[in-house]
């Protein structure tokens, strides 16, 4: 049985469950697991958690995320994206130059902590309902604001645009679990009074995990013909790469694995990677007061 993280260049027009689904073929087992949803359009880094390493998913799930994401002008859909259908589209008048001062004049009120509401194509749940199944129902219906934290927010480039009648750039987004980019654009566009609307969207960064160790889905299926996707996963503590480390005697890793908190004299109190004598990752632990907690074991049970 496999059991690692694989962090895969998601294509576009796969859902991220459509990639999941197509690993746990590849992997022959069922505990296949990602972390953090990308929608259909958006390609890039979509963290993988294969075996027993599906249980570290959630701390993927939470950490902050990195893209580059194109944003049209003059253009606004009722999914914020471009694969949906036109609201409404002027043409923006502005030269690229003027429409770069008037971005950079209005982003800085778009970084740091924020409230977005959520769209209603959204997995977001309200009332027991997907806001997706109701938008498609032609249901809209009032959402909370919620608060997300970006703390990046910079134009990269002007993209390459067809429609020249509208203005397309390239954002470099960091921010936070739970933060909307198509929501992002579609505010920054009603912000300028344009519009706008996601044209494009990349991630780049996963937590500890970039577009640099990323692989296709094309190399992963090659892996396997060559017997190799061992040689694709990741350890389960990679996801942990700031942590500090530190090891347990033989009697201690006994116990940890019964269950029992041990006293541990010496380390400042935080999160630990735990590991057995012999390497072995254990768990993800917290020292309290000279005492070792257990926050997620990884050890086979």
């Amino acid at each position: 049985m496999y059991s690692g993280i694989l962090v895969i260049d998601k294509p576009g027009d796969w859902t991220s469950h459509d990639v999941v689904a197509k690993l746990r073929g590849v992997f022959k087992q069922k505990r296949v697991g990602h972390g953090g949803t990308l929608d259909p359009m958006a390609t890039g880094v979509l963290p993988i958690f294969v075996g027993r390493a599906t249980r570290a998913a959630e701390f993927c799930e939470n950490a902050e995320k990195e893209y580059i994401a194109g944003i049209r002008f003059g253009i606004t859909t009722d999914t914020q994206d471009i694969t949906g259908t036109v609201l409404t589209q002027i043409k923006t008048t502005a030269s690229v130059n003027e429409l770069i001062a008037e971005l950079t004049e209005i982003l800085p009120q778009f970084r740091g902590e924020i409230e977005q509401i959520p769209p209603m194509y959204s997995a977001v749940k309200q009332g027991g309902k997907k806001l997706y199944e109701l938008a498609r129902k032609g249901i809209e219906v009032e959402r909370k604001a919620r608060d997300v934290f970006i703390s990046t927010l910079e134009i990269l480039t002007e993209s390459d645009c067809t429609e020249r009648e509208h203005a397309e750039f390239n954002l470099r987004v960091v921010c936070s679990k739970g933060t909307y980019i198509r929501t992002l654009c579609h505010d920054i566009g009603s912000a300028l009074g344009y519009g706008a609307t996601l044209s494009s969207l990349r991630r780049t960064r996963a937590g500890a995990y970039g577009i640099e160790s990323a692989y296709t889905l094309d190399s992963v299926i090659s892996a396997n013909a060559e017997n190799n996707l061992h040689d694709l996963l990741l350890p389960i503590d990679s996801i942990f790469p700031e942590v500090p480390s530190i090891s347990l005697s033989e009697a201690d890793t006994r116990k940890v694995k019964n269950g029992v908190r041990i006293k541990i004299s010496g380390n400042e109190s935080g999160k630990v990677k735990v590991y057995a004598p012999d390497g072995e990752f254990l768990l993800l632990g917290e020292v309290l007061s000279d005492e070792l907690r257990t926050v997620k074991s990884f050890y086979e049970v």
